[in-house]
């Protein structure tokens, strides 16, 4: 029982890994623009992480992982923020690969103002609910971000590609509440689930893949900008 969580960690990356060198697709031509990306914003998140878990908001159960610790983390965790970024945009590449069209170009903004919106009240309403309070209002601030001020043009993608995004992770995250291996401080969160899973994991897993996919797409509109000033 022990090995628990990392048999989930492996199960999530299995698949997204071998698929990488699909012929197709061949996302790992993409690894050198993703790899500095996860690695940016798992410094982030691991250091929200482990502020979280030294003041109480959630623990993790002995009996389901290995018992090896990295300041204080299990090294499951690490992986987390390494496995869960790597399928999350190995899903948005495989997506936009099928699907040419922008499918929520036009209401795409919309659909932003109205999530960030109802984040930001909802986070403000349960300011006294830590996970929730900074949860909801970093992802509210993180799309007015992508909305005004970086007007990215992937956002209707990244919608879409949570969707999918969402299937396997209501089952690994299930898995893991559900156990559990992850153990919530029932005050700081609102309280309501889906099955098992706390609502704020919802928008937390949100933000960790916009993150990513952030430094991702940047690292790439880069490189394309030098090759179009090489040639000019």
């Amino acid at each position: 029982m022990h090995y628990i969580y990392l048999i989930l960690i492996v199960i999530t990356l299995s698949y997204p890994l071998f698929k990488s060198f699909e012929n197709k697709i061949q996302f790992y031509h993409s690894w050198k623009f993703l790899l500095p990306s996860i690695i940016i914003s798992a410094i982030i998140f691991i250091t929200w992480d482990l502020w979280f878990t030294h003041i109480g908001i959630w623990q993790f159960n002995p009996d389901y992982i290995l018992g090896f610790y990295i300041l204080n983390l299990p090294i499951e965790e690490w992986l987390f923020f390494i496995v869960v970024p790597f399928s999350c945009i190995f899903i948005y590449e495989v997506m936009n690969y099928y699907i040419k069209k922008d499918l929520l170009a036009r209401s795409c903004k919309h659909i932003t103002n109205l999530l960030a919106i109802t984040l930001l009240l909802i986070g403000i309403a349960y300011n006294h609910c830590l996970h929730t309070f900074i949860t909801f209002l970093s992802l509210s601030i993180f799309l007015f971000f992508h909305q005004y001020i970086l007007r990215s043009a992937y956002l209707g993608r990244y919608y879409i590609s949570w969707i999918v995004c969402m299937i396997p992770f209501l089952i690994i995250n299930g898995v893991l509440t559900a156990m559990p291996v992850l153990i919530y401080n029932e005050s700081e969160i609102i309280g309501i689930r889906i099955y098992t899973i706390p609502v704020e994991d919802v928008f937390y897993g949100m933000l960790l893949y916009l993150s990513v996919l952030t430094i991702y797409e940047g690292l790439k509109q880069n490189r394309d900008f030098k090759k179009n000033s090489f040639r000019q």
